[in-house]
């Protein structure tokens, strides 16, 4: 059974839980430096957002900081550890062995972080029965099938064509939350969180700002032609 994840005594927004994992990230880097007190305005900096935004983010959490001195780091961070869910391990499948499956595999962050990998699935007759960083890839199937692992989280990692079917499958298996990297839009059940990882979309993001450091294309250029 997958641990549950804290209670909260109030809702927060999704724009502040977008925000949370990013103030995380800073914290441990103050925390490393051993710094032990943060005001919101070097928070914000560092963030790239306003005072006030943090000030916001982080009475959500029940912690507004002192006048004069700022927020504890350390007390900061294990508060939004714990909002996060960071004080547990969520097992995670990848569910792909191919180029992409196995990045993000060897990975070790993630496990650091408290994302262990236990399982890789595929279909391939070929990649099945291999090794991936030590675990052994299994087909998809079997998933459903063990009493070995529990995985909470599934990472999508493969072709488009048949990531619904993936997605629908992990679901039955037990899987509670879904990323997803492959290039295809898929459906899951109103309790089953999904996050959509297309890095086909932050690149066309990048062109933007790109094209306009560079003078190239604007709102009343000409497109190319296809």
């Amino acid at each position: 059974m997958a641990p549950s994840a804290p209670r909260r005594s109030r809702r927060i927004p999704d724009a502040t839980v977008a925000r949370l994992p990013l103030y995380h990230r800073i914290l441990v880097e103050l925390a490393g430096q051993h710094t032990e007190t943060v005001s919101s305005e070097r928070l914000a900096e560092l963030a790239g957002v306003n005072a006030a935004k943090v000030r916001k983010d982080l009475s959500y959490l029940g912690s507004y900081g002192t006048r004069g001195v700022g927020y504890e780091v350390e007390y900061i961070l294990f508060k939004i550890a714990q909002e996060l869910g960071l004080t547990h391990k969520w097992p995670v499948v990848i569910a792909g062995a191919g180029n992409l499956g196995r990045a993000l595999a060897n990975y070790a962050g993630f496990g650091d972080r408290g994302f262990p990998i236990v399982a890789i699935v595929d279909t391939d007759p070929d990649i099945i029965g291999t090794e991936i960083c030590g675990v052994e890839v299994t087909h998809l199937d079997d998933l459903t099938r063990t009493d070995d692992v529990e995985p909470t989280i599934g990472i999508v990692a493969t072709p488009a064509k048949v990531a619904q079917a993936v997605v629908d499958r992990l679901v039955e298996a037990g899987v509670s939350a879904i990323l997803n990297f492959a290039p295809a839009l898929v459906t899951v059940p109103d309790n089953v969180p999904l996050r959509k990882v297309d890095l086909a979309l932050e690149l066309q993001i990048l062109s933007f700002y790109q094209a306009r450091r560079v003078g190239g294309f604007g709102s009343e250029s000409v497109p190319p032609a296809p």
